[in-house]
């Protein structure tokens, strides 16, 4: 009885068809893939293909300290960019990409050339429905050590405004 137990077992496992949100083995360069398709759609004004390539329950923070979207307050933000035929272009030109042990999260870095100069994004993709998906995006513009106490004074009224508005 024992061994026609296991045989039943061994049959069933070998027998089943895999779940369609098994996680799959990811490498870098797919990772790095998604996230050049992600940018090229935004640059190419592709809504659909952009924003497919981020999670339902997704969040996009811009440079703004007003701006931290769901991705639906994000996608009624950006349509009409998108429907001008002219989005957004930010090329990669330096990633930093890390794969957790289990699979299942990608979290990255870069740096970016944008119609800003260099910014910086960083994010979270996580495997959904059989698909690597952007969890989170956040997009900060770089300000040169240099220079940061010419451009604080610049952002000292509009931002002690929100500071103060936070701390109610």
């Amino acid at each position: 009885m024992k061994k026609l137990s296991l045989l039943l077992l061994a049959i069933l496992a070998f027998s089943c068809k895999p779940c369609e949100n098994t996680i799959q083995r990811v490498d870098k360069q797919t990772i790095a893939t998604i996230l050049d398709n992600w940018h090229k759609a935004a640059s190419e004004a592709n809504y659909n293909d952009y924003f497919n390539t981020m999670a339902d329950e997704s969040v996009f923070i811009g440079t703004d300290a007003t701006e931290n979207w769901n991705k639906k307050d994000f996608q009624t933000y950006a349509k009409p960019h998108f429907d001008k035929g002219k989005a957004w272009s930010f090329k990669a030109i330096e990633r930093n990409i890390y794969i957790s042990a289990a699979n299942k999260t990608v979290w990255f870095d870069e740096l970016l050339d944008t119609q800003m100069k260099i910014c910086r994004g960083s994010g979270i993709l996580v495997f959904e429905n059989g698909n690597w998906k952007i969890k989170q995006y956040v997009l900060s513009m770089t300000i040169p050590n240099q220079i940061s106490k010419d451009v604080i004074p610049l952002k000292i009224a509009i931002e002690d405004k929100i500071i103060q508005e936070k701390k109610k």
